[in-house]
């Protein structure tokens, strides 16, 4: 006998909102430019973070000092530029000074399949328009640069309460992977 799940409603909820949602969100739901560009300098700084902990890729990075990379996403772009130190420099967009050697275009509007690709562990399919060689370093990047969320974390509490914290977050986060895949996972029609 097949049991239903006590947060069945939920998964009707997320699909109820997935059907009624508009592909283009009206202009009073877009945060504020000055939102954006803070948020977009906040990437940057995590992501200078990071690359700091990767002598391999910044050096990697040092040899394409000065070219930039464009990234789309519906409505919204995010331009950077490779520095001499092998970190990343946030462009305005649309600066006819900053014209970007790679340019990305991440082909899935819907946030919801984004969602539930990446908790899959997929890459999202991508246009790439440009230099191909900068574009395998941006995919080499991606594919072997990773954060190490406990090795930050026994900086600040020491490496064994950080590790105890890590497997627990660990733990948490599988748990919720697990509640939401189903619920983000289309149902197949009837």
């Amino acid at each position: 006998m097949a049991t239903q799940s006590p947060f069945s409603w939920l998964s009707d909820a997320v699909d109820n909102l997935r059907a009624n949602l508009p592909t283009d969100l009206p202009q009073a739901l877009m945060p504020p430019p000055w939102a954006v560009q803070e948020l977009q300098q906040r990437v940057v700084l995590f992501l200078n973070h990071v690359l700091m902990q990767e002598p391999v890729a910044r050096d990697r990075l040092q040899r394409q000092r000065g070219r930039s990379v464009q990234l789309h996403w519906r409505d919204q772009v995010f331009q950077c530029q490779f520095t001499p130190a092998g970190l990343l420099e946030l462009l305005p967009v649309g600066h006819p000074t900053h014209t970007p050697e790679l340019v990305l275009r991440v082909s899935e509007s819907s946030p919801f399949v984004l969602a539930r690709s990446m908790l899959q562990g997929d890459k999202p399919a991508i246009r790439i328009e440009g230099d191909v060689q900068l574009a395998a370093e941006v995919n080499w990047l991606i594919d072997h640069v990773r954060w190490d969320p406990e090795e930050d974390l026994a900086r600040v509490i020491g490496d064994a309460p950080a590790h105890a914290l890590a497997q627990l977050a660990q733990r948490v986060v599988c748990a919720l992977r697990d509640f939401v895949k189903p619920i983000l996972t289309p149902k197949a029609p009837s």
